[in-house]
């Protein structure tokens, strides 16, 4: 449908899982797409894949949890494209810990990588926007947990609670530079990350998928290529003057009692 023609489009942890699908499905739009990762074999590889179906592509090395890295992304993304039109925070830490036994540094980890580093590097972007009077859109990804999530999200859930206070915040702050910023609060997501951390943190083994299925509402977990192209709706023209949102992408209802 061409929702995103001609759009730069930055996506941080964009190598694999949610960010690396809604890359797929921007270039699909017709966008330009740069994705940032820690390690640069999957980043290379999806741009090689993308650039291989006639997309524009370009990998960023930058760990999110470190800001100067976060705003350097979109710094390069300018030096390569000329601007920034959309951004898309997708990164994220997701290791456990409670309230009890969560140490200072596990908290500092949460905190740097999953409300830090889309902090910067929304402050890059929209500084980028601002400068040439530009509209652009930003859209966070953050979790259904942001609620109140499981006892062992203690620092996870706060990192990402903060992320969606972040968005409206900023949202508010911007809208009269026509600058759109939303969040999407998604489900249990069936991605490379929530595999290694079943197998890391729960003991799961190879069927823990089809086990969590049976246990959802709609008989399966939420699927990373439904998201991206939720995602590149709110990026796109076509969600109208929406912002400052944090919509629940999930399929259990919060507030809803058995």
């Amino acid at each position: 449908m061409g929702l995103l023609d001609d759009k730069v489009v930055l996506v941080n942890g964009g190598s694999q899982g949610v960010g690396a699908a809604i890359a797929r499905a921007a270039v699909r739009e017709g966008a330009v797409v740069a994705v940032t990762g820690r390690r640069s074999e999957p980043g290379e590889a999806l741009v090689t894949e993308l650039s291989a179906a006639g997309g524009k592509a370009m990998f960023v090395r930058a760990d999110l949890a470190d800001a100067e890295q976060a705003k350097a992304s979109v710094a390069e993304v300018i030096d390569a494209y000329g601007r920034i039109d959309c951004l898309v925070n997708s990164a994220g830490l997701t290791s456990r810990g409670t309230l009890l036994d969560t140490t200072p540094e596990l908290f500092d980890a949460h905190i740097a990588v999953n409300l830090k580093g889309p902090f910067f590097a929304m402050q890059a972007a929209v500084a980028d926007m601002v400068a040439r009077k530009a509209p652009g859109t930003i859209v966070n990804i953050i979790t259904s947990s942001a609620h109140g999530g499981q006892p062992f999200l203690a620092p996870y859930v706060a990192a990402k609670a903060g992320l969606a206070g972040l968005t409206r915040n900023a949202a508010h702050a911007h809208r009269w530079d026509r600058i759109r910023i939303n969040g999407l609060n998604i489900g249990w997501t069936a991605t490379e990350g929530e595999d290694a951390t079943q197998r890391s943190f729960h003991g799961a083994g190879d069927d823990w998928r089809e086990q969590a299925a049976a246990r959802l509402p709609m008989g399966k977990l939420g699927r990373p290529d439904e998201i991206a192209d939720f995602v590149v709706l709110l990026l796109s023209d076509r969600s109208g003057v929406v912002t400052g949102s944090v919509i629940d992408w999930d399929q259990n209802v919060l507030g809803g009692l058995d």
